[in-house]
């Protein structure tokens, strides 16, 4: 079994990265190697976040660590929130908080549209289409490599069930149009996920290439 340092203080993450991989790694989280500060994020894009956290954890435990950054990118805010994704309303990642702004964000976009158009001026019509990206970089003996998923989806009109985590109750996935991402499974989630897609390429990396470290 391969034991592996996952860059995450989400327990969300780290059982959806369990389920993901599978049985033949042991995920252990920084907080269980003594790193107990907040890793830095001071990147500009969602590349640079990854790499940074990892690059953090490998330069003090020197073992095969990964760490993923994920952006929601929402074409009506001209990719905002982007990279900006967990800190959008505030520094302490609130995602009620996260949601309810962007919510209002579309709907002030939403408005502005229809108040022009009810002027008479040509208007771009606004979409509620977006995207989740997520990045994960993997150091195995300090080497890196990148691993990429893009899930494709809609903003909901209002938040919408109990499950998940970050945006799933606004998020509606292109694979499952009738709901939002925190009514379906877990199971069903991973199954279609950014993470869940750049995971299962890093597994396959690993076993194709890093089953022996």
């Amino acid at each position: 079994m391969m034991k592996m340092v996952f860059a995450t203080g989400n327990s969300g993450k780290l059982r959806e990265a369990s389920e993901i991989l599978g049985g033949g790694f042991e995920l252990v989280t920084p907080a269980q190697m003594g790193i107990t500060e907040d890793i830095p994020e001071t990147g500009n894009t969602l590349v640079a976040n990854s790499r940074q956290k990892a690059e953090y954890i490998w330069e003090r435990c020197h073992c095969a660590c990964f760490a993923d950054d994920t952006g929601l990118e929402v074409d009506a805010l001209g990719g905002a929130p982007g990279v900006h994704t967990a800190r959008y309303a505030s520094e302490d990642k609130d995602f009620n908080k996260n949601m309810d702004k962007l919510l209002h964000e579309l709907s002030v976009v939403e408005a502005e549209a229809q108040m022009a158009a009810s002027l008479g001026l040509k208007v771009r019509k606004v979409t509620r289409k977006a995207r989740f990206k997520s990045v994960v970089t993997l150091i195995v003996d300090g080497e890196k490599h990148y691993f990429e998923g893009t899930l494709e989806g809609k903003i909901a009109l209002t938040k919408s069930g109990n499950g998940g985590f970050g945006y799933d109750p606004v998020f509606i996935a292109d694979d499952y149009p009738d709901r939002t991402l925190a009514e379906v499974s877990e199971e069903q989630k991973n199954a279609v996920s950014h993470r869940g897609k750049a995971l299962r390429a890093m597994a396959q990396w690993l076993g194709q290439n890093g089953g022996k470290h």
